[in-house]
């Protein structure tokens, strides 16, 4: 006579039970079920981790508060810290007449490369750069009309690249430029084939901010932010 093969403490698992000579009949159709982990398999748990990772991510960029409601620009974080006092100092410049928008601080190795595309890309935005290739006429003296450029300007921003660095090493026009833009909050840097942490080997006091880069964004995208920061249209009244 076939006995139970657990006949005090029961069958701890289902293969047990299907197995004993006494239990296994009550347990024959227990196999046909499906397993847990096949009805409730990873990749629909994966699934839900990447939208999970790509919606926080997403988060990650905001817009501006002087971005106009149109605007599909988006900033990090750390541009935002960089660029809200610059754009609190500018509000309060922005009803002062005759004052061009941005003075475009380069060196003066990138005067026909990047520092033109830069003031191309600012004015096809209607922002108006004071930049010494089209603002210095010849023979007129030179450190004179950029101390006029910096007096007559709302923002200052710096092209950084490898010229501007070895500019500021060697104390030249460049220098003098950022000594007087780093007197007022009106600055932004802008990176150009080098990076922040070059900076601030060079010029610490300008490498402690934040700023924009080409690394994370295109020179025509940087120029876009730059046009919504100084647009007076979203200063509020």
């Amino acid at each position: 006579m076939a006995r139970c093969t657990a006949p005090v403490n029961g069958h701890r698992t289902a293969s047990g039970a299907a197995n004993c000579p006494v239990c296994g009949s009550r347990y024959s159709g227990y196999r046909s079920y499906p397993s847990y982990s096949s009805q409730y398999s990873s990749p629909s748990y994966n699934s839900i981790s990447r939208n999970s990772s790509s919606g926080s991510g997403s988060q990650t960029k905001t817009k501006a508060r002087w971005s106009p409601l149109n605007s599909n620009i988006l900033y990090t974080p750390a541009e935002i810290r960089t660029l809200t006092p610059v754009r609190d100092n500018f509000e309060k410049r922005a009803e002062l007449q005759d004052l061009r928008d941005v003075f475009l601080c380069h060196a003066w190795d990138d005067r026909k490369g990047v520092a033109r595309e830069l003031n191309d890309f600012l004015e096809a935005k209607s922002v108006t750069v004071w930049f010494s290739e089209k603002d210095v006429s010849l023979g007129s003296p030179l450190l004179r009309e950029i101390d006029k450029g910096l007096a007559k300007s709302r923002v200052g921003i710096v092209l950084v690249t490898p010229s501007f660095l070895e500019r500021i090493k060697g104390e030249g026009i460049a220098d003098k430029e950022l000594s007087a833009l780093l007197a007022r909050d009106l600055l932004v840097p802008i990176v150009h084939n080098t990076t922040f942490e070059n900076l601030r080997e060079v010029s610490p006091l300008l490498g402690s901010r934040s700023g924009l880069s080409t690394i994370e964004d295109s020179l025509e995208d940087i120029a876009a932010k730059l046009a919504e920061l100084v647009n007076t249209e979203t200063v509020a009244n």
